[in-house]
């Protein structure tokens, strides 16, 4: 286990600390206009949370958890040493803006050899992203490691970054990767490994297909008759095979035995016979994409905290208690992780208690009423910046600071505050409690697929 924490913690400390930033090195060090350096990472971004897809189902299928993990940390680290390489090196960057230029257009742009490294170091971050992703939480994550590295990613490593240089701001979420990397193979002969129990998505497409071709056929009113075996499934159901339940009940007809499911020596045929626990999987991943689904409303809620949300803090007034220090922009992001914390402590400490003897849930509420409650939040952010927006550009106006992107507004970044940590607030019900609803209600066999394919 302490390597599995010790991966988990230098890893996330590397992920957050290379990308919580980088919207400023793309603007600031490329020079690319806002609008292109913020859908260059949403692009990619939206990438890195389809790849865990794929990743889940490498490791659920043939591969493992151990080697889809190792593998994808490994392609994660090659992308983070490319764009570090090309921070150190002058020849793949422009040159700095001239003194006082404010317009982003008289800065040389980014050649294309720069913006090549920098779109196969994110494709490469994105791939390993796959890997690490889906079978993370399955292998022993836990969610205060997780938000204490982030933590410490928004506070050290961006100080670097705007303090000290982009060479060793990128080196050092580099070197984290390779500690985490090394940490988690140095456990290999301590884990647990589960051999693969085959594509989950070949099981759920056999059974679409062999209750499509007995459509006609009349499921009976006693599941017992319906197709078993445990030998068959001995594989993909370590902890108990489903049982079987009443809805979706066309999927039932592919569990009835007809002429022609066996082969000649006995063996199902797959692609006309399936059993009850594989139809049981298909229904399950049915019933639980509208709740898979509603994490992309916080996905897109929070998606401009990393791009123009860093760059609307870095036009106001930064400074914290004396005139010389200043905040960096995306150190902003701590009051999300900050409230986050704060609010699964009060959650776990404060409120389970008192909910618990209302409603009779060990959990207190729901993993369900927890992810709607979550989701109510997130709106209440976005409103909150759209105030703080609203208001920034009317002290901007009244200053003629609206065409002079490099003056400081007149205006506390503190502002921002309260949109970041509600939106930490909203993290701390729908996030936790959507991956908990999915990981507890998810088919023994994709566990690894569903509750990290979003976020």
């Amino acid at each position: 286990m302490p390597f599995i924490l010790a991966n988990d913690f230098c890893d996330r400390f590397a992920t957050i600390g290379f990308n919580a930033n980088l919207i400023t090195y793309l603007t600031q060090q490329l020079h690319l206009p806002l609008v292109e350096a913020s859908n260059t990472l949403t692009n990619f971004h939206g990438f890195s949370n389809l790849t865990p897809v794929i990743g889940g189902l490498v490791a659920d299928s043939f591969a493992g958890r151990f080697w889809t993990i190792t593998f994808g940390s490994v392609i994660y680290q090659l992308g983070m040493v490319s764009l570090t390489v090309s921070a150190l090196l002058p020849s793949l960057r422009p040159p700095p803006c001239q003194a006082g230029t404010e317009q982003a257009q008289a800065c040389a742009l980014a050649s294309a050899w720069s913006l090549l490294v920098l779109h196969l170091s994110l494709l490469c971050t994105s791939i390993g992203t796959g890997g690490t992703r889906p079978c993370v939480m399955a292998f022993g994550a836990d969610q205060l490691d997780v938000e204490l590295a982030k933590l410490a990613a928004i506070t050290m490593v961006v100080y670097i970054q705007e303090n000290v240089g982009w060479g060793w701001g990128l080196g050092v979420p580099t070197v984290a990767m390779l500690v985490a990397v090394t940490a988690f193979v140095s456990g290999y002969p301590l884990y647990v490994k589960m051999a693969p129990g085959g594509s989950p998505f070949t099981r759920l497409a056999q059974v679409a297909v062999a209750a499509f071709r007995k459509r006609n056929v009349a499921v009976p009113s006693d599941p017992r008759h319906l197709y078993q075996d445990k030998k068959l499934d001995a594989a993909i159901s370590t902890a108990g095979r489903l049982l079987h339940t009443n809805q979706l009940s066309f999927f039932d007809r592919a569990a009835i035995v007809t002429h022609g499911d066996f082969t000649s020596s006995g063996v199902p045929r797959p692609w006309r016979l399936s059993t009850v626990h594989r139809v049981e999987e298909l229904k399950s991943i049915i019933r639980m994409l509208p709740i898979w689904g509603a994490g992309i409303l916080l996905v897109t809620s929070a998606s401009h905290n990393h791009s123009f949300a860093i760059q609307q803090a870095r036009t106001m007034d930064r400074r914290v208690v004396a005139a010389h220090l200043e905040i960096p922009p995306a150190t902003m992001l701590i009051f999300s992780n900050v409230a986050m914390l704060g609010t699964l402590a009060l959650y776990d400490r404060v409120l389970v208690p008192r909910l618990r003897r209302l409603t009779g849930q060990p959990t207190g509420i729901t993993h369900l009423q927890r992810t709607g409650v979550g989701l109510t939040i997130s709106m209440l952010s976005n409103m909150v910046s759209a105030v703080v927006e609203g208001r920034r550009k009317r002290v901007a106006a009244r200053h003629g600071l609206l065409d002079r992107p490099g003056g400081t507004v007149p205006m506390s970044v503190f502002w921002m505050a309260p949109q970041y940590a509600i939106h930490g607030v909203a993290d701390a019900f729908m996030d936790v409690g959507r991956m908990e609803f999915l990981y507890d209600q998810a088919p023994e066999s994709m566990r690894s697929l569903l509750p990290r394919s979003t976020g």
